[in-house]
């Protein structure tokens, strides 16, 4: 038996006695029409159960309403809350979101803009990217045909757009926090692929070097760390090494990394904050609801998306790049206190 046939925008305009002209300025609203008319036109709409073919219409108007995103992992909150705030954002403007994962991995990040801009989207925007192992030339042309927005991107592109927390400002005051605490030994903890990792990095030898303090033994490189083995290697890694290194207290590049943290000073018996402080970046949800309440950098992780998705659709309509720097806030909660003397 065959199944049901979908209805058309002839079948459409047939049982609102309209043309199919109208049919389509009602379900694009780009035109006015008699209220009476959108009146029959919805009701015939919803009798059919009617589902406008996107694509086609896209097709007619050689103009996409589809902006892709690339996102790193879909483990990571932080990464959740972002795209939150692109959504929220771009639906105002009539446009949807297409989303690609690229697994942590500098080539998919690569083959996942590949195929968003097979797929004609208006535009992209690309969450932490991996910029600094990825060839310049590849974005450079990306730039040139498809409006491109950077969230914490740091590998400068000529003709893009990018919206970014000041990580480096964020990294300097966690540090500054925790020395004003009396910590020396501060281990860090960062992941791999990222360049937001390599900035923070960047940041922690600078700080530590100007308080004499530097020690390469207290640098620690989880490997991937927006995975949903993030945790679990975090803490598996520190239960080695903070026996070795007895740091005072761990300084972690995301709130992943600081719960492995936790798990790793719950083993070994470790109470924080009285023996060991704990200091999370990002202020995911998750952060409010272990044990003790992470203490940690808030990233402003909606307004990165809203801030994305406006410059984003700037960039689809007018053509214009722009740069959007929003700062952090120290969260204090329950994770970190003076340094054990």
């Amino acid at each position: 038996m065959m199944g049901k046939k979908n209805a058309t925008i002839v079948d459409v305009a047939k049982e609102a006695g309209v043309s199919v002209a109208t049919v389509s300025r009602v379900v694009n609203g780009n035109y006015p029409v008699k209220p009476e008319t959108k009146v029959a036109v919805s009701a015939a709409i919803e009798k059919l159960h009617y589902v406008p073919n996107v694509q086609a219409r896209e097709l007619n108007q050689r103009r996409s309403t589809t902006i892709g995103v690339v996102v790193p992992s879909l483990y990571n909150m932080f990464f959740a809350e972002v795209i939150d705030g692109i959504e929220a954002t771009v639906r105002k403007d009539k446009y949807s979101l297409l989303l690609n994962c690229a697994q942590n991995d500098p080539e998919q990040e690569q083959a996942c803009i590949r195929a968003l801009v097979a797929r004609n989207v208006a535009g992209l925007i690309v969450i932490s990217p991996n910029t600094s192992n990825m060839q310049e030339d590849f974005y450079q042309r990306l730039a040139e045909r498809t409006p491109l927005v950077f969230i914490n991107g740091y590998h400068q592109i000529e003709g893009a757009s990018y919206v970014s927390n000041d990580e480096a400002g964020g990294m300097r005051t966690a540090l500054t926090s925790l020395r004003k605490l009396g910590h020396e030994r501060i281990l860090l903890v960062r992941g791999s692929h990222s360049d937001s990792y390599e900035v923070k990095e960047k940041v922690y030898r600078n700080f530590m070097e100007e308080q004499g303090c530097l020690d390469e033994n207290l640098i620690l490189d989880i490997g991937a760390g927006n995975s949903v083995d993030t945790v679990d290697n975090t803490a598996d890694y520190l239960l080695a090494r903070l026996p070795e290194v007895r740091p005072t207290a761990v300084c972690c590049c995301n709130d992943l990394m600081a719960v492995g943290a936790l798990n790793a000073c719950k083993a070994l018996e470790l109470s924080v904050p009285e023996d060991i402080s704990i200091m999370g970046f990002d202020n995911i949800s998750l952060s409010r609801y272990v044990a003790p309440k992470l203490t940690t950098m808030d990233q402003n992780m909606f307004q990165l998306g809203e801030s994305a998705a406006a410059l984003v659709v700037e960039k689809i309509r007018y053509g214009r790049s722009k740069k959007i720097v929003l700062g952090n806030m120290l969260i204090q909660r329950e994770s970190v206190a003076e340094a054990k003397k």
